[in-house]
């Protein structure tokens, strides 16, 4: 059931490792129009995973007011996305028999989702996604709309996603604490895919791996439906600690070198080109030292190559390594390195293009890159809801909401 159909403003939050941004929409006949947008450096926030509660808590109220102030209006329940490299993800199965002497019709299809949806154990974690995907009927092969047609057994495949508890109730506090309650949630790549892919990649077949700041998400698609979820601990901001180790320099000055001057690869003229590098601790010019841009790449490079690899293995999990019809579309902020994508052809073996979001007309011109795959996903995700979760679980962890009222208590406390 779509539990945004009636509202007439979405609100957006990608709370990552490196960047908070929030997208606030109107959602009216002629589909999404971004009215508001906030967005500045993530605080309390390592790995996907919070922290520090006051940190991110700050680093959400700057990001939400932004947006709030562009689009004048005040902004109250918001889809969240989840990362962190302890997703876990899984195909649940459920079966019916069918009436003889009449074709499916919309009971059958309740009937068989409610199976489906009954008895699910979530002692290992958060429910965040509860997905049908294919039907079939009699065992044969999978169709996307079974209605109207008549057949003996009608079954279905659910993709499960969880996420640990302890770690969600953090990312709960969080936006409570900053006068928020969480209407979604959806995983950053799903997100991703939403905004980027075409709908003939999740036919053919389609890996998503949104490179952000602190780690790698990744989903993966075939005939349509996403079928795994996963996520490794590493993203841009292990290259950028790679380079302040590496050149002894601040991690600021390290973020700025990646950004000005990063390539994923080594070409001949980068043995020969110069960079400035401050070491950390001073600013005054006469320190200045100079290395080969060469040397900059030299340290960028297995980072990178690395991220691939662990990519592979979750491709080779997913049964895709040596599947050379399957596509990867790369996206988040650090997809926009230099080189990135034929490394990523290079380690995967598969054809790779860059994601950018494409399926929201008319958007900004700041949020026509890779860094907005993710929050912009997420408005899609809320006019696009397909999920099917169940009204009660199994073991189903307690989650306490705190009261709106006890907000401004805390932030005049805190702040």
């Amino acid at each position: 059931m779509n539990t945004f159909g009636r509202m007439s403003t979405l609100t957006a939050l990608d709370i990552g490792s490196s960047k908070v941004c929030c997208v606030i929409a109107h959602h009216g006949r002629n589909g999404l129009k971004i009215v508001g947008h906030g967005y500045n450096a993530a605080l309390g926030i390592k790995n996907g995973i919070v922290s520090d509660i006051n940190q991110a808590t700050y680093s959400v109220c700057n990001a939400v007011e932004t947006a709030e102030q562009m689009a004048n209006e005040p902004i109250g329940r918001v889809i969240m996305n989840i990362s962190g490299e302890k997703t876990q993800s899984l195909m649940r199965s459920a079966a019916i028999a069918l009436h003889k002497n009449r074709p499916v019709s919309d009971t059958d299809i309740e009937k068989l989702i409610t199976k489906g949806t009954s008895k699910i154990d979530a002692s290992g974690g958060e429910l965040i996604h509860c997905l049908p995907t294919t039907y079939r009927l009699d065992g044969g092969e999978s169709i996307k709309d079974p209605h109207n047609i008549y057949g003996e057994n009608l079954s279905l495949d659910m993709l499960l996603g969880y996420y640990p508890t302890s770690l969600y109730k953090n990312i709960v506090t969080v936006v409570n604490n900053a006068h928020l309650e969480i209407a979604e949630k959806t995983f950053s790549a799903y997100a991703s895919a939403l905004a980027c892919l075409v709908n003939d990649e999740k036919e053919l077949g389609a890996t998503v791996i949104d490179i952000g700041g602190g780690t790698t998400s990744i989903v993966t698609f075939q005939k349509g439906f996403p079928v795994k979820f996963s996520t490794i601990p590493v993203g841009g901001i292990n290259i950028t600690n790679d380079i302040a180790w590496g050149l002894t320099t601040s991690f600021v000055h390290a973020e700025d070198l990646k950004v000005r001057h990063g390539c994923a690869f080594l070409i001949s003229q980068d043995e020969t080109e110069i960079l400035n590098v401050y070491p950390v601790g001073e600013e005054d010019d006469n320190y200045i030292r100079q290395i080969h841009k060469a040397d900059l790449i030299n340290i960028i490079t297995p980072r990178v190559e690395e991220i691939f690899e662990l990519v592979a293995r979750k491709l080779d999990e997913h049964g895709l390594k040596n599947v050379s019809s399957h596509r990867v579309v790369l996206t988040g902020g650090t997809a926009q390195l230099p080189g990135i994508r034929e490394v990523a052809g290079y380690v995967l073996d598969k054809q790779v293009r860059i994601g950018v979001p494409r399926n929201i007309p008319n958007l900004p011109k700041p949020l026509c890159t890779p860094t907005f795959s993710c929050a912009l996903g997420m408005l899609l995700f809320a006019t696009e809801y397909n999920e099917c979760k169940p009204q009660k679980i199994q073991n189903r962890p307690t989650v306490e909401l705190s009261g709106v009222n006890k907000i401004f208590g805390w932030f005049k406390q805190n702040f």
